[in-house]
């Protein structure tokens, strides 16, 4: 099954994250599909940069995001 989860990436104290959609077998930062934007939490406020068509189109074929992606996702679109 497809998730659409957070991968982190930044140094320590300083988090930046990818929303990727990835196995759900897969580890938190190991292999993945395919990206789909970015958030970062350390502006303010949040930096969100999606990539609203790949978005839709892996919610399409089924893939569940987190929690946290899910309110990213909703926060974002409904923004646009």
């Amino acid at each position: 099954m497809v998730k659409i989860r957070l991968a982190r990436y930044g140094a320590k104290k300083k988090p930046f994250y990818r929303l990727v959609a990835a196995d759900s077998r897969s580890p938190r930062d190991g292999k993945f599909i395919d990206i789909l934007g970015t958030f970062d939490p350390t502006k303010n406020p949040a930096a969100i940069k999606l990539d609203g068509d790949k978005v839709k189109m892996w919610l399409d074929r089924g893939a569940q995001p987190s929690e946290t992606a899910g309110q990213i996702i909703k926060r974002s679109m409904g923004a646009k």
